[in-house]
């Protein structure tokens, strides 16, 4: 379900037209409220741009519509406590414009002058990633029609794949915990409480007894987590770590945390199967049609109103 970005035709289309749209100047768009879409609002400027950027796709459709949608799909992800950073962000953009060959200021310029703008671009890639957790998550928990774990082996067997194999990890999370209230004022003493335990860490065994003399700090044993299953603010670095070591410290909303990894070990099962196989994207045609109904669901229950 890794759809979340562009088609290959969008690709060559940006590419194409960065050169000729050169010297065209920006289009200006009043901006006034449209749409309120339960409490938030969509404005005339943001339906706008998403013409432009349907318009920069040469696809037809409701500019109108697909503002509500997404927004709808935004406020869903947000409930479910899903956040993507500005840097997943960022990077998503970045990986973008290189997978076009493209400057990130080559791209910045065909978004405003198209009258995209990398504003609306890049909030069209948070709620398209967001909202592809949200579609694992209700996979995952078996709402909607989920892929069962003998579905996804017996889809991979029959395109003639074997069943694929799956890091798994034993993580244990600690979080240097920082109350709102105080976070301006101790967040940096923290840290470097953080980064000195970090230092010392040399396996999950000793964390508690190492945790035993500071304050505010948790230990919390995550289990086993397979690969497709790992955080994404986490993912990276805990693939990059070796075992019996830690990720770097990161800056939460809870505090300064990092990730030590007990183990891990490669494993071929039923589980593993059904993981890669919705990480994957492998079932393109049931993730659309959940997504439709997911959306539909959400429509229901909205309140929507046209000013």
């Amino acid at each position: 379900m890794r759809k979340y970005l562009f088609s290959a035709g969008f690709a060559l289309l940006v590419a194409a037209t960065s050169v000729s749209m050169a010297a065209m100047t920006p289009p200006a768009f009043a901006s006034g409220v449209k749409y309120i879409v339960n409490n938030m609002p969509i404005t005339t400027g943001d339906i706008q741009h998403r013409a432009a950027f349907l318009k920069l796709q040469h696809k037809k459709g409701d500019a109108g519509q697909e503002m509500i949608e997404q927004t709808l799909r935004l406020a869903e992800a947000k409930r479910l406590g899903i956040r993507i950073s500005d840097q997943q962000v960022d990077a998503a953009y970045q990986r973008f414009a290189s997978g076009n060959k493209m400057p990130l200021a080559k791209l910045d310029a065909v978004m405003t002058q198209s009258g995209v703008t990398k504003e609306h671009f890049k909030e069209f890639i948070r709620a398209q990633m967001a909202w592809n957790q949200a579609l694992s998550a209700r996979y995952r928990s078996g709402d909607g029609g989920a892929v069962t774990e003998q579905d996804a082996v017996r889809r991979m067997l029959d395109k003639g794949g074997s069943k694929p194999t799956a890091m798994e990890y034993m993580l244990q999370q600690v979080i240097f915990v920082v109350p709102a209230s105080e976070r301006s004022a101790t967040l940096a003493k923290r840290k470097r409480e953080a980064d000195a335990m970090r230092a010392r860490f040399n396996g999950c065994a000793t964390t508690r007894e190492f945790a035993k003399g500071l304050i505010d700090v948790t230990v919390r044993d995550l289990g086993r987590v397979l690969a497709p299953q790992l955080p994404p603010d986490w993912a990276e670095q805990i693939k990059a770590t070796k075992v019996g070591g830690a990720t770097v410290t990161r800056e939460t909303d809870r505090g300064v945390e990092f990730i030590g990894i007990c183990s891990s070990r490669e494993v071929s099962d039923d589980k593993a199967a059904q993981m890669v196989f919705q990480a994957e994207g492998s079932n393109d045609k049931d993730a659309d049609a959940l997504s439709k109904k997911y959306v539909d669901e959400l429509r229901k229950s909205a309140k929507i109103v046209e000013r």
